[in-house]
């Protein structure tokens, strides 16, 4: 796949796109082809731009199972191949460009607010150059790679579906709560 399959995906195109495109590419180099269920598990540490292109590119989903996330809003990523215990580990090391003081002076506009023709401009051609930089940028500077052998996660669980005794909408057996002898979701018991 390409980066514009990413972009398509994603909805738009950003840096942190980029560096999740060049992370699944870089995964898939080292541990083989896209997962076609759930034997190829990517571990992300944060809920950026770049966990999208990692779920089209390396076929690592929420819905099976193989995406998991632990956001600790740092850049990292690691991918197992099942029944494998080894794993790579991919930090992000790369520095973006270095910045004029009129770049730096439209971003800061740009996050206190302003939309401005001038500025969003400006902050588009920002984020173009980063992006340039990101997909040009070899795997050695942008990366800090490491094999680590990791404990295998748990392939995905089907649990029963139950009805919540309170607002009637379906809930996973394993998040239900009994609250006065009834079975009830999450938010009801919340609310009780």
């Amino acid at each position: 796949m390409k980066f514009d399959d990413a972009v398509k995906f994603h909805g738009h195109s950003c840096p942190g796109l980029a560096i999740g495109y060049r992370v699944a590419c870089l995964a898939l180099k080292e541990l083989g082809v896209r997962a076609s269920d759930e034997e190829l598990v990517a571990i992300v540490e944060n809920n950026s731009c770049a966990v999208d292109a990692i779920q089209l590119i390396c076929g690592c989903t929420f819905g099976k199972g193989n995406l998991i996330v632990k956001d600790f809003g740092k850049q990292v990523y690691t991918f197992i191949r099942r029944p494998n215990p080894e794993a790579i580990r991919i930090a992000v090391k790369w520095e973006p460009p270095p910045e004029d003081p009129a770049t730096e002076a439209m971003w800061k506009r740009y996050a206190e607010g302003d939309r401005s023709p001038e500025v969003t401009t400006a902050v588009q051609d920002r984020k173009a150059r980063k992006m340039k930089s990101v997909l040009e940028t070899g795997d050695s500077e942008l990366f800090a790679i490491k094999r680590v052998m990791l404990e295998m996660p748990e392939p995905a669980r089907i649990y029963k579906s139950n009805t919540c005794t309170s607002c009637g909408e379906k809930v996973m057996e394993t998040r239900t709560l009994m609250t006065g002898g009834k079975m009830v979701c999450i938010p009801c018991a919340e609310r009780k």
